[in-house]
């Protein structure tokens, strides 16, 4: 009779590279999501019964203490037409200005805003979220 142990070896599955690859996606990733949102400046948006799109060629920020914002870099009322200036200057088609304001910013500072974009020749869109 043969009473040995019989040494069986388990299959193994070897995951080394998947592990890199799965790492190396997952960075992917949260890079992409961080980067996906135009919209750095976190404000609450009013509310509407429709959605507004245009064609964004310079986001312009109101956040609740009155700050503005020309993407992510803060600019003053006064300096605000200069510097929308030079980015609607690389234009060909009719540029339009996205004003994202917080629902807590003063109508007049918006309204401010809708002039000054309007003496330069662009559209101005108010950006509100859609109800649903």
């Amino acid at each position: 009779m043969n009473l040995r142990n019989r040494l069986r070896h388990q299959p193994e599955v070897h995951t080394g590279a998947l592990n890199d690859i799965l790492f190396i996606l997952l960075l992917f990733f949260l890079i992409v999501s961080t980067l996906a949102n135009p919209n750095v400046i976190k404000v609450s948006n009013p509310k509407s019964a429709s959605d507004t799109k245009a064609k964004q060629t310079v986001v312009v920020t109101i956040d609740k203490d009155q700050n503005l914002f020309i993407g992510a870099t803060p600019v003053s009322l006064d300096s605000l037409s200069s510097q929308l200036g030079t980015f609607l200057a690389k234009e060909t088609d009719k540029p339009s200005v996205v004003i994202n304001g917080d629902s807590v910013a003063k109508l007049g500072v918006t309204i401010q805003v809708m002039q000054i974009v309007k003496k330069l020749g662009a559209t101005p869109v108010i950006a509100v979220d859609p109800t649903h």
